[in-house]
């Protein structure tokens, strides 16, 4: 469910529906090394109960548990590939969900086995605000109180553009992904605005002051700007995460008409939207060059049925040998896999990729990664899997020019 307009996720609808089939296309095999691919396929872990699935995460406490959201507003456990029945949590009756609303983060506090925190994004009900709050489990192996403690509402003027991850960094401070606020071409100029909170990465202490605190070097700590603001420029920024080994905050911004990006997210960072829709001038008169742009690592167009792109995750589990260090990510209407790698450390960041890595018939809302650091994507039809290495033939390993 990476967010796009409403007639867009009807349309993306529609084209599932005349998708001959639920099957998964392997990628052709090839020689990993420096030059080369690896072939994936995917295996299921659940291939049925789950309702508008939107992402998958674990809570670090040593259960070896994942934890699917499901649009609606409820927590469902899976065990050993087993799906539970019963939700770890239900807020439906506190979530207005449909089209690009709902249920849309989790995160578990990294101290969860101690602390019982977690925190959750949601658009509520009646008003569609964002509220991002905290739930506690009291006791090992209970389920959550309903009893919600509130950290932050932002006001939606749209139904769209929600953003909606929220995720803890190696700093153990909560990230907050805030999309522009909705429409088309951020009417109001919101992600440029730093005095709003939408078109933003946030970033939070929620372990100091109530209900938060304001971490010591974000940008507008003493002025000029919201001091929750991390980084500005953002369309809508659905799903990003943090590289285990380096810390690189990886962002995949939706595009509006013709462009999707992925960004390397840094403090203060200014990713261009609405002056720029990936590494093209979207608003002319806005003033499209500047030494203030974050140019993207990579983008790519919307051709193919291409429209929507889905952040992934960079592997690094002990399973999959041939995938280490590979960011995988995905688009929410064509269904492909796609690869990218960093090379070198120098900056700019020079970015191997995108490789199209392997085509499905799923709409692709999310990926995930459980306690080991393996890969698990999500699809809106109610489907989850794991993301593995093979060796099969057949299928089709195919590249596309970034900018094509």
């Amino acid at each position: 469910m990476a967010q796009r307009v409403v007639s867009r996720w009807v349309l993306s609808c529609l084209a599932w529906l005349l998708l001959p089939g639920h099957a998964l296309s392997e990628a052709a095999p090839s020689v990993v090394g420096a030059d080369s691919w690896p072939a994936i396929s995917l295996q299921p872990t659940v291939a049925s109960g789950l309702v508008d699935p939107v992402y998958v995460t674990h809570a670090n406490d040593g259960t070896g548990r994942l934890f699917v959201l499901e649009q609606a507003g409820r927590i469902r456990i899976v065990v050993k590939q087993v799906l539970i029945s019963e939700p770890f949590l239900d807020i439906t009756d506190r979530v207005l969900s449909g089209g690009e609303r709902g249920l849309l983060g989790l995160a578990f506090h990294p101290n969860f086995r101690e602390n019982g925190r977690l925190i959750v994004n949601y658009t509520r009900t009646p008003d569609g605000a964002t509220v991002v709050s905290e739930f506690r489990v009291r006791h090992a192996g209970e389920r959550p109180s309903l009893s919600e403690r509130i950290l932050i509402v932002i006001a939606q003027p749209y139904s769209n553009h929600n953003g909606g991850m929220i995720a803890f960094g190696p700093d153990g401070l909560l990230y907050i992904g805030m999309g522009d606020g909705g429409s088309a071409g951020d009417p109001q100029n919101r992600a440029q605005n730093p005095h709003e909170l939408l078109g933003k990465m946030l970033r939070i202490d929620v372990d100091k002051n109530e209900p938060y605190a304001i971490p010591g070097d974000n940008p507008f700590r003493s002025g000029g700007g919201r001091p929750e603001v991390y980084a500005k420029g953002l369309r809508n920024p659905w799903r990003f995460s943090f590289d285990r080994e380096t810390g690189d905050l990886w962002a995949a911004d939706v595009g509006q008409y013709k462009w999707e990006e992925i960004d390397l997210v840094t403090l203060n960072g200014n990713y261009g939207w609405r002056r720029m829709e990936g590494r093209h001038c979207f608003i002319p008169e806005s003033g499209c060059e500047g030494p203030d742009l974050n140019l993207p690592l990579l983008e790519y167009a919307h051709q193919g049925g291409r429209c929507s792109i889905t952040g992934g995750y960079v592997y690094r589990g002990q399973v999959q040998s041939s995938l280490k260090g590979l960011y995988l990510f995905g688009d929410y209407c064509s269904g492909e896999l796609f690869g990218a790698r960093l090379e070198g450390g120098e900056h700019p960041r020079a970015v191997k990729g995108p490789e199209r890595l392997l085509r499905t018939g799923l709409r692709i809302s999310s990926f995930g990664e459980d306690e080991a650091g393996e890969l698990y994507v999500v699809d809106h039809g109610g489907g989850l899997y794991h993301v593995t290495e093979t060796s099969q033939t057949g299928g089709e390993h195919h590249n596309f020019p970034a900018n094509q």
